[in-house]
């Protein structure tokens, strides 16, 4: 499951290291390819909004198993665009049908344990995260090899056999969603108006994804652009510098579990917002650069954890629905941060750029440091005696509480 999720999360990413190729075979615009690989997240939502709430209502074995399927058939098609607008239309496809991920995710949060939910959804992150660094670097270096259109194809070979697995390996049990498909896309606008833990975890979350897609976009421009001039095979290395996100979301899990998800986000926010400032004037230094996006994928991926942790235990019967919600305000902040990091290099410049990330965490953190623990709930139930405690705290006094 988590190599599916890191498999349909790496159609995303796969062409932005290869954007001045993308550029030059279509004869258009960095900025205007741009625009068309942030329609990828944009597709994402509609996928998140129409596709993840299938995996409550019906097997989620045979739901996720054709979306991957549908998503092989979008990057082959995609391969074959000689213009850039075609080539935003497929790419929307592929962001709907790579939703896969979240749908993965709403299964875990549904199935895993609640002592252990959190640690649970940090191994299928672990295999996003991966997916997130390979799209970037293998996409890079096939299209060095192969071309752009050729790495395409790989991927979309790829998407091919692991629909056939996850037939095999995907639980099928059912949700427990009692509303119907349609009145639960109603529903997910609602969630949000109504429910402070959901609409707070959304809002930092889109606030940092928004930091974290300006950053990696940006990037690509800025090290495509004299005076560096890089290959896209040598842009998609620099993804790997995100290899300490992977075990990152593993231990935040783990912590978060342990300790509650508020220290574990305000922790990732510190690291990433820092190493965001640092960035900004380190471009010209590999080492430095690749250290400060080592800690600011870490930090970004520790907080995701964290943070979705919580969403997935509002309803664990029926957790789709609130992921959905989650998930969409997330991606909305991702497709902004796309558009804006590819354009604002060119417009702005690299320290701007990433001046305008480092806001965003900030601002991620002050909600996090607002809500307090109202809307940053414990993932795992509390202890017995503690539930005993407080049953009577209210009680009259007498020796035994005084105690």
């Amino acid at each position: 499951m988590s190599l599916a999720a890191g498999l349909g999360t790496a159609t995303i990413y796969a062409l932005q290291p290869a954007i001045a190729d993308v550029a030059d075979s279509l004869h258009a615009s960095l900025a205007a390819v741009g625009v068309a690989l942030a329609c990828g997240p944009l597709g994402y939502m509609v996928g998140l909004g129409l596709l993840v709430p299938l995996v409550d209502r019906f097997p989620p074995r045979r739901v996720l198993s054709a979306q991957v399927g549908a998503l092989a058939a979008a990057l082959l098609l995609c391969a074959l665009v000689g213009d850039v607008l075609v080539l935003g239309a497929t790419i929307s496809v592929i962001g709907a049908c790579s939703a896969v991920g979240a749908g993965l995710s709403s299964v875990v949060g549904r199935l895993a344990s609640p002592h252990r939910r959190a640690a649970t959804l940090g191994l299928l992150t672990a295999g996003i995260s991966a997916g997130i660094l390979a799209g970037r670097i293998v996409g890079g270096w096939l299209a060095e090899v192969i071309g752009w259109r050729g790495m395409l194809m790989a991927f979309a070979a790829a998407c091919a056999a692991v629909a056939v697995g996850l037939l095999l390996v995907v639980p099928g049990t059912r949700g427990g969603a009692e509303r119907g498909y349609l009145a639960t896309l109603k529903s997910i606008p609602g969630l949000l108006v109504r429910n402070t833990a959901l609409r707070s975890a959304a809002t930092r979350g889109a606030l940092w994804f928004f930091a974290f897609c300006a950053i990696w976009a940006g990037l690509a421009v800025a090290l495509s652009e004299p005076p560096y001039s890089y290959s896209a095979e040598r842009i998609g290395l620099y993804a790997f510098a995100g290899l300490l996100g992977i075990p990152a979301t593993r231990v935040a899990g783990m912590f978060t579990d342990r300790v509650g998800a508020r220290r574990v986000i305000l922790l990732g926010l510190a690291v990433a917002g820092a190493a965001t400032v640092i960035v900004g004037f380190a471009l010209s230094s590999a080492p430095a650069t690749l250290l400060c996006l080592a800690l600011f994928d870490a930090g970004l991926f520790a907080a995701q954890v964290a943070n979705q942790s919580t969403v997935l235990a509002i309803d664990p019967a029926a957790p789709a629905r609130f992921n959905s919600a989650y998930m969409l305000v997330y991606f909305v902040g991702g497709s902004l941060g796309t558009a804006f990091g590819a354009t604002a290099v060119e417009r702005f410049g690299w320290p701007a750029t990433t001046a305008f990330a480092a806001a965003a965490i900030v601002v991620a953190a002050a909600i996090t440091l607002g809500a307090r623990g109202r809307s940053v709930p414990s993932t795992t139930p509390e202890p017995a005696e503690d539930l005993f405690i407080k049953s009577h705290a209210m009680e009259p006094p007498n020796g035994f509480h005084n105690r």
